[in-house]
């Protein structure tokens, strides 16, 4: 598995703020493979610059998916840009479940692996109510 590891492309998580970067630290302390991801912010970015930035990273680490945080935000919306003329694969509303899934499968294919994490991360997201409520 770890030669499979080193043959593959990282993937790009891309988010605002330092919500990538903390994404990627709570992968690398769950399974030590944080560096199987790239973390990108939109901080003090315009969207041209956002998507040039994106773009030079793409092309930089030969990354096939990109994480972004909100499905319809500024980083979503650069990597769909992407799309037109990339062959990546953009996953909006990422989660620690989903990237967690994503690197502990470095077998599958780029579009295996994003379509399991996805099943994957979906479910976890639950609402559970306290019997405190209205005190």
């Amino acid at each position: 598995m770890s030669e499979q590891l080193d043959k593959a492309p990282p993937a790009i998580v891309l988010a605002h703020a330092q919500l990538a970067a903390g994404l990627v630290s709570a992968v690398e302390q769950i399974t030590g493979m944080g560096s199987r991801f790239v973390a990108m912010s939109n901080t003090g970015l315009s969207g041209a610059e956002l998507e040039q930035k994106l773009r030079a990273l793409v092309e930089a680490t030969g990354a096939k998916v990109v994480f972004t945080d909100l499905p319809a935000g500024s980083c979503n919306i650069a990597a769909f840009r992407l799309l037109r003329d990339r062959d990546v694969i953009v996953v909006s509303g990422v989660n620690l479940p989903a990237l967690l899934h994503f690197v502990t499968h470095p077998n599958l294919s780029p579009e295996e692996a994003a379509t399991e994490a996805v099943e994957r991360g979906v479910p976890t997201l639950k609402v559970t109510l306290g019997t405190a409520r209205g005190n």
